[in-house]
């Protein structure tokens, strides 16, 4: 019933936006008898029929989802829309469609019982107040700039009332010559339309709270990973602190998430005990179902995705596949190393050497020096990532994380650079006790193309000093599609899926992610997306992307140039054609 009451509020809004922009009936003859009605709008009402329309439209979202809020304007909205059908357009029609819904929304008015979210408001009404005064600062210019038109001399109050009663449509005291009347009125009534949407926008759009990972929910999550961190290789990115949590009633598993454009996004597996993640799943669907957000996990295990299907009843859909290797069985001998072997050896004759410790074990200065070269090789404003990325290098309270750095010392006679000899990291966060799972790379665009490749096999080959056993690489977006696609004997479907995936890698990193994973000959554990229906697919998709930070409509539209697998190892980003070639080479 939401869904059709949204439905219906959209309708309502779109007829009252054509009456606004198509005003038919404006000399009709109920005109004459409207115009004499107390309180009767003037053809200046079209604004105001055009606001009610928007208003409507920006509603139907939240009608949908149940939003207290939305409700509740709608109900107070409608009852202008039916005047404004009735005295403005006289429809009929209009009215009795605008009253139906009125009708509907009071009687199912329980169903509409979804949680608003605090933020907007102050934000909200904050834009009211700053464009309301600018509207009206320019309202009264616009009132006063017509000396010679306006009939008879009204003072500043008159003025004034002139603008306010302008600014929602409606006719006020001042007169004017020469239909300036319409000039100024649709001016203000512009004016009026912009802050009243503005404002609507902000009160009413889907829910984005604020962070929510307090200094309790950190504790209890470290211990929970201190016991059971071991499960899954994303685990620690739980961490992040524009992550929120939900418990189980035991407490002894988590669920962590961010909400995105109404999207309740869980990353990864529960975090903790095996046996109580149903009651953590429970308490993120209660969660969901609260806020009328949609509920869906990216990137889980397949363990972690039979315990949410089971418990939630939600569909699941391979996402794609992580590389993990097993320090063990590395080797850089071998055929299938030889690509690996010889860029290693050639960028080590050129001088480069390799640091792999923790990240306690840096001293403070040098610690700060990484921290600043990270920022400064970021060719983003802000970190990316969301379900593989922890956004920070802390060896306070990340001090078991592993970092990995390439350094070249500067030539005689030449000046070091802003780093020092530094010219490549590599940061690895923990994965239980004995693994590490890479968050991010970062280099010195000066430095020689494979710093990737030699700090990948350099933490490699440390890791047993550091008693490590495994390494999670990079994460591989339909890398089976890609796979099976290129096989012989595959079929119609699967190729024009590949061919899809490559024309797409043309922008993200699909392929070359999956080929660079590939180089080190790891094991390849699926990971899925959770959701709910079908139809919510395309919305936890964008949602996804906007987590990640590659929902920049300038950087999908065009296409970069080249560069190695960007920061937040795990996920797609754009990929900067030339390097991507080589690397696969």
């Amino acid at each position: 019933m939401p869904g059709l009451i949204g439905t219906a509020g959209a309708a309502v809004g779109l007829l009252n936006l054509i009456a606004g922009v198509f005003p038919r009936f404006r000399h009709s003859r109920v005109h004459a008898l409207a115009e004499v009605l107390p309180g009767a709008v003037s053809p200046l009402a079209a604004a105001a029929s055009i606001v009610v329309g928007i208003l409507l439209l920006l509603l139907a979202h939240g009608l949908k989802r149940r939003k207290r809020r939305a409700w509740g304007a709608a109900v107070a909205l409608l009852p202008v829309g039916i005047a404004a059908q009735l005295v403005y357009r006289h429809s009929v029609f209009g009215a009795v469609l605008s009253t139906a819904l009125l009708g509907f929304l009071v009687w199912h008015r329980k169903e509409f019982a979804a949680l608003p979210d605090p933020r907007s408001r102050w934000k909200a009404l904050a834009n009211f107040v700053v464009l309301g005064g600018a509207s009206f600062a320019i309202g009264m210019v616009i009132v006063s700039s017509h000396p010679g038109k306006i009939v008879g001399s009204p003072s500043f109050l008159q003025r004034a009332e002139h603008v306010l009663f302008g600014l929602f449509g409606f006719e006020g005291p001042i007169g004017y010559t020469n239909q300036v009347d319409y000039t100024v009125g649709y001016s203000l009534g512009a004016l009026g339309l912009l802050t009243v949407a503005t404002t609507a926008y902000l009160a009413l759009r889907p829910e984005h709270p604020a962070a929510r990972l307090t200094e309790e929910d950190e504790r209890q999550l470290r211990e929970l990973l201190a016991r059971h961190g071991g499960r899954d290789s994303l685990g620690y990115f739980a961490l992040r602190r524009d992550k929120g949590a939900v418990f189980s009633p035991s407490g002894k598993a988590a669920v962590c998430y961010r909400v995105i454009s109404g999207v309740m996004l869980a990353s990864g597996d529960p975090i903790g005990d095996v046996e109580a993640w149903p009651g953590a799943i429970e308490r993120f669907m209660e969660e969901a179902r609260a806020h009328s957000w949609t509920p869906a996990v990216h990137g889980c295990s397949e363990t972690g995705g039979q315990v949410w299907t089971r418990e939630t009843g939600m569909d699941a859909l391979e996402l794609g596949d992580e590389a993990i290797v097993d320090v063990a069985d590395f080797t850089l001998s071998g055929r299938a190393m030889r690509n690996v072997r010889q860029m290693v050896k050639r960028i080590e004759r050129n001088g480069y050497t390799t640091q792999v410790r923790r990240v306690r074990d840096l001293e403070p200065e040098e610690l700060e020096r990484v921290q600043k070269a990270a920022d400064a090789w970021r060719d983003t404003d802000e970190e990316r990532g969301f379900s593989m990325a922890l956004g920070r290098i802390d060896a306070v309270k990340d001090g078991d994380a592993v970092i990995a750095t390439a350094h070249l010392a500067p030539a005689e006679g030449e000046e070091p650079g802003p780093f020092g000899d530094l010219k490549a990291l590599q940061y690895f966060v923990p994965w239980g006790t004995d693994g590490i799972s890479l968050e991010r790379m970062r280099r010195d665009r000066s430095a020689d193309p494979g710093m990737n490749e030699l700090l990948i096999v350099a933490a490699l080959q440390t890791a047993p000093d550091l008693k490590i056993k495994q390494l999670s690489l990079n994460f591989a977006v339909f890398r089976s599609y890609l796979e099976r696609g290129e096989k012989l004997g595959a079929g119609p479907v699967m190729r024009i899926t590949r061919g899809t995936l490559l024309f797409l890698s043309r922008w993200y990193q699909i392929e070359s992610l999956y080929k660079f994973n590939d180089k080190f000959s790891p094991r390849w554990e699926p990971r899925f997306v959770v959701f709910r229906t079908t139809r919510d697919i395309p919305r936890i998709g964008l949602a996804t992307m906007q987590a990640e930070g590659y929902l920049e409509l300038p950087r999908v539209l065009r296409r970069r140039k080249a560069a190695e697998p960007r920061p937040c190892a795990h996920t797609v980003e754009p990929v900067r054609t030339a390097e991507a070639v080589e690397r696969v080479a």
